[in-house]
């Protein structure tokens, strides 16, 4: 039998994203990677952060490129994907159903 947090129903469920609460974390996983292919890791570590454009003008700040602008995915929703020097993706998500820890 599964642990009990492997059990836990997508609070979201696309075709081209899945996602999941557990505890204070978000998980999402991108299934559309046509768009945006992994980068060499293989997948895409999404974090969440309250206003996604002041997220993205901090990591801009230390020189990643914009792979995937930020979009409106549903329901106020947004992600962008971002990659840093070595080609490694990393995404930021605004959802306002999630509530970061103080």
């Amino acid at each position: 039998m599964a642990p009990r947090s492997f059990r836990r129903r997508a609070y979201f469920d696309e075709p081209f994203c899945v996602g999941f609460n557990i505890e204070v974390c978000e998980l999402g996983l991108d299934l559309a990677t046509s768009s945006t292919p992994p980068g060499p890791g293989g997948a895409v570590a999404y974090w969440c952060v309250e206003d996604i454009e002041l997220g993205v003008g901090r990591f801009m700040e230390t020189g990643p490129e914009v792979r995937a602008s930020v979009q409106d995915v549903d329901g106020g929703v947004k992600v962008v994907t971002l990659a840093d020097p070595d080609g490694n993706l990393l995404g930021l998500i605004e959802n306002p159903a999630s509530k970061l820890p103080a």
